[in-house]
């Protein structure tokens, strides 16, 4: 049978938007794997989905399996005959083959001769192995939380009303979820909801299309963005799209259709991200920008409907986003009747960690660290103390309680309405950047010593009650905390010990039950996350090792030691003096006593250890003030030089020379390149 179109779909009641892209994914990549395991061969395959259908086409998907020739070993031969004449056990495996003895074939192996049966098995169809297959990828689908509808004990994440098959054009014989696979999908909801029978799988996107469905979610997603562009035009604004908002929206609709709407001026008075929360997490609204930057009194919707009477659209979402624009008026009006510092008693009643206490627990130890270091970067320490104090005072407010993502952002308003210093206020902003990797760092120092003192004082505290995060768990985010720090360390050029960092923020608890040894296991932790930094980089792991190995507890110099090294790989010379550590530091590990790194001229009887002798003084000379200068990248160049006098010496000198004390020389000789290099890193690390 020729290869051909297969088309599946799914048609469903509305799925949770959130869950449309993971399921649409799943579903293909189940199907495609399934094949695979039968080892049908197949071509390009597209996943499918609006809110009301899941859907895989897969082109060029062959008509059966291939043949398979089939091989079964038997009894041995020594077991089938006995005197010539064939055995119970070979007439009982002849048997099973359904042949007679005389078919059987005698099979050589390392083991012996035993019988045997060769046979081809003929691949059966693809329309009868896909029932299985879909069968068992819908099963297998990652559905959030499953239902039962009627009177049926069916389970899916949705009513499922309609299953489509074709193979090419013809149906799939199936009987899934209930329903008998057919050729039918179905339309818009409202503009075409009568049946679409399909002549073929190919004709799928351009009959949904005609029906008012654009399947394509990557597509739907491109025309809402374009008719968001389109509509702000208009207004002369500017449309900030969220890429997170988008893809929820797009899960939303099956065609969408942008208008734009308008609210009353006087809500402009409520911070603009107040405005911005309630649109996008209640109405799923786009926000629109005028030329300064401002928010300006309108939105763009996106309706799932080509209405013949656009204005009754609007006039309904302004009649709905009305009340919750007025809700976030109130929460305002209503936080700035009581100050941010007159809310910290009720920090008390709200636990951060049930064995780490309250919010207000948390203030008083992270006030004590953004003290300490808010001295070590030249900043303001009262305000360093004052930020802290304030810092969680935003999370009791109605505001925050509404809209959580607004933490720290009301925070910065009502410090400022209460006339807090303006870093004080900046800082209560600030202390949650950077949120991701690539994020803005705090600007303000105040900021930066308020954002390393909460971050500081969760991985302390939480390691302390043993809580450190697995591979599957991290409820406190931990990792994001720790990189967080090397990254504010780091970009802010604030040359901290993150050793000494940790002890202060550790001194603040009381009776972790897991206090001895902290330091030390959340320094390895967070130090380790450099693996994963060094990569985001571009820079391989063996650079991230070869500077890791070297007990660095400064990030920023860590990440100065990791460019320096990084460049230094990218030299000539690197692969040669790399290799030579690596055989030095073998040497030097198999020695049962210390070497020690005084070389005697006297001993130094060959012209190459000498010449290695004189290139280790004249660069000791010149890297010993670069490292202490933090130059590392012109140490290692430095470095680079010995290159040659290196390659000779193991080329013309037995380091392990008869001579007790010339064999202890030449190792000290070798102890001291060794050092030399790890004043800024162990290159050995390079050979992995």
């Amino acid at each position: 049978m020729a290869a051909n179109t297969l088309l599946i779909e799914l048609g469903v009641e509305e799925l949770p938007p959130s869950a449309i892209d993971t399921l649409s994914d799943a579903f293909a990549e189940a199907i495609a794997a399934g094949l695979r395991e039968a080892e049908v061969a197949f071509g390009e395959v597209q996943a499918f989905a609006t809110p009301r259908r899941l859907a895989v086409r897969i082109r060029e998907l062959d008509g059966k399996q291939p043949d398979r020739r089939i091989e079964r070993r038997g009894p041995a031969l020594a077991a089938a005959y006995k005197n010539g004449e064939p055995t119970r056990a070979a007439q009982g495996f002849a048997s099973s083959c359904c042949v007679g003895v005389d078919e059987l074939i005698q099979l050589e192996t390392d083991k012996g001769t035993w019988l045997g049966y060769r046979f081809e098995q003929p691949g059966e169809s693809v329309t009868t192995l896909l029932p299985g297959i879909v069968a068992k990828a819908i099963a297998d689908l990652p559905v959030p939380r499953n239902m039962r509808w009627g009177a049926s004990r069916i389970e899916f994440s949705r009513p499922v009303h309609w299953l489509m098959m074709l193979y090419g054009g013809d149906i799939v014989a199936a009987s899934i979820l209930g329903l008998d696979a057919g050729r039918e999908t179905r339309g818009h909801r409202f503009h075409a909801p009568a049946a679409i029978p399909l002549a073929h799988a190919d004709d799928y996107l351009d009959a949904l299309e005609d029906a008012y469905v654009l399947a394509d979610r990557q597509r739907r997603r491109e025309r809402i963005r374009e008719q968001v562009l389109s509509e702000a035009e208009v207004q002369e604004a500017t449309a900030v799209i969220d890429e997170s908002l988008l893809e929820e929206v797009s899960g939303l609709v099956e065609w969408p259709v942008a208008l734009t709407g308008s609210f009353d001026e006087r809500f402009l008075e409520v911070p603009a991200e107040c405005l911005i929360s309630s649109m996008k997490a209640n109405q799923k609204y786009f926000h629109l920008l005028d030329d300064a930057g401002k928010l300006k009194p309108a939105f763009i919707t996106i309706a799932n409907i080509d209405s013949h009477d656009p204005q009754q659209v609007i006039a309904g979402n302004e009649k709905v986003i009305r009340p919750r624009l007025a809700d976030a008026a109130f929460f305002f009006e209503a936080d700035l009747k009581h100050s941010l510092a007159s809310r910290r008693d009720g920090l008390a009643s709200v636990v951060f960690q049930q064995q780490l206490g309250s919010l207000a627990d948390k203030a008083r130890r992270s006030e004590a660290v953004a003290r300490y270091i808010a001295e070590r970067i030249e900043g303001d320490v009262g305000h360093a103390a004052r930020a802290a104090q304030l810092a969680k005072c935003d999370l009791v407010t109605e505001m925050v309680l509404e809209f959580p993502e607004l933490q720290g952002t009301m925070g910065c308003y009502y410090a400022r309405h209460d006339g807090e210093p303006e870093d004080v206020a900046q800082a209560l902003d600030e202390q949650y950047l950077p949120r991701f990797a690539s994020d803005d760092i705090p600007r303000t120092r105040t900021g930066l010593a308020l954002a390393l003192a909460d971050r500081l004082d969760t991985l302390t505290g939480i390691f302390g009650i043993g809580q450190r995060p697995t591979g599957a768990k991290d409820p406190f985010a931990l990792r994001r905390a720790a990189i967080g720090v090397l990254n504010i360390l780091i970009k802010a050029k604030l040359d901290l010990d993150l050793r000494e960092l940790l002890e202060q923020a550790a001194a603040q608890h009381r009776d972790l039950p897991k206090a001895s040894g902290l330091v030390d296991d959340v320094l390895d932790y967070m130090l380790d996350r450099f693996r994963a930094w060094t990569q985001d980089e571009g820079i391989a792991v063996e650079v991230y090792l070869a500077v890791r190995s070297r007990p660095v507890t400064r990030p920023l110099d860590f990440a100065r030691r990791v460019h320096a090294v990084h460049a230094f790989a990218q030299r000539e010379e690197a692969a040669a003096l790399a290799a030579a550590n690596k055989r030095v530091a073998n040497i030097l590990a198999k020695q049962d006593d210390e070497v020690s790194t005084h070389v005697s001229e006297e001993l130094l009887l060959e012209g190459a250890e000498k010449a290695l002798a004189e290139a280790l003084a004249a660069r000791q000379r010149e890297v010993v003030p670069l490292v202490a200068e933090a130059r590392y990248s012109e140490a290692l160049d430095a470095l680079a030089g010995l290159r040659t006098p290196v390659d000779t010496f193991f080329d013309e000198v037995m380091v392990m020379a008869d001579d007790e004390a010339v064999r202890r020389n030449r190792l000290a000789l070798l102890a001291n390149l060794q050092g030399l290099f790890l004043e800024v890193a162990d290159i050995a690390e390079l050979q992995q």
